[in-house]
Order: C-alpha cells, then sequence, then structure tokens
C-alpha cells in the first residue's frame, strides 16, 4: 500500500472490525490508515466513490455476488484489482451436474467477468479459487 494510503474494512461483524482494528495496533499501523465500516457491502459499497480502490475483496453471500462485484468495478480506479474468493464454490462451480442457485450465482459471476471490457480476469484454481479481474 502506498505510504499514504488507506485500508478500508467492510464488515457485518461489529467483533471482527475492533479485533482487525487491534490487529493493526499492535503491527503499529496507525489508526489513520485504517477506516473500519460496519454494514453489509450492498449497503455500503454504493456510498464509496468511484474510482478511488486499488484493491476491493469479496467475500459475501454468493447470492449478492454479482451485485457486489458491479459495485466492486465501479469503485476500482484502472489498474485496481478485485478478487473473489471461493470462486469454484467447494468444487461445485467446475461441475456441470450442479445446478443449485449458489452454483449458479458463482457461475454467472464468473462469466459475467470473463465478458466484461472493463477488467482482465484470471481464475487461481487454489484452494476453493480465487477469481481475479484488473481493472483496465
Amino acid at each position: 500500500m502506498a505510504p499514504d494510503g488507506v485500508l478500508t474494512t467492510i464488515d457485518t461483524e461489529a467483533e471482527h472490525q475492533r479485533a482487525a482494528r487491534e490487529a493493526f495496533a499492535e503491527a503499529g499501523i496507525r489508526p489513520t490508515r485504517v477506516r473500519t465500516i460496519t454494514g453489509r457491502p450492498l449497503e455500503v459499497l454504493p456510498r464509496l466513490a468511484d474510482g478511488a480502490y486499488d484493491l476491493v475483496v469479496a467475500d459475501g453471500d454468493p447470492l449478492d455476488l454479482a451485485e457486489h462485484v458491479e459495485q466492486a468495478l465501479r469503485v476500482l480506479r484502472p489498474g485496481g484489482v478485485l478478487v473473489v474468493v471461493h470462486a469454484l464454490g467447494d468444487d461445485r462451480v467446475p461441475d456441470p451436474a450442479r445446478r443449485d442457485e449458489v452454483t449458479t450465482a458463482l457461475r454467472e459471476v464468473a462469466r459475467r467477468l470473463r465478458d466484461d471490457e472493463r477488467v482482465v480476469p484470471a481464475l487461481v484454481p487454489t484452494g476453493d479459487g480465487v477469481l481475479l479481474a484488473v481493472r483496465r
């Protein structure tokens, strides 16, 4: 992160935010370099500035993921990276026989990013899968 950068975290659990602030403090990171926001990503992301972020990690409800990704792409600056964790959905996504709602939602997000001219996507098949998309 740039020397003047600010890390913004969004989490629904205030306890998680408190633990994060404590961890940052123990690591010697000044409080002015971290902004914690308690709330759901789909409630918070629309209030963030367009093109102002270098990195967005999407790790929430798979059924909200399409809108989460769209909002993330809006707030990313050119060269910024979107990280979608659990992109393989416990290995359900590559299994064509799986057609449940969560698996279908994950596949749709991957298709949208693949076809989106605003990004260069890549799927990293490690762990539960990481889908990366660099904003053009």
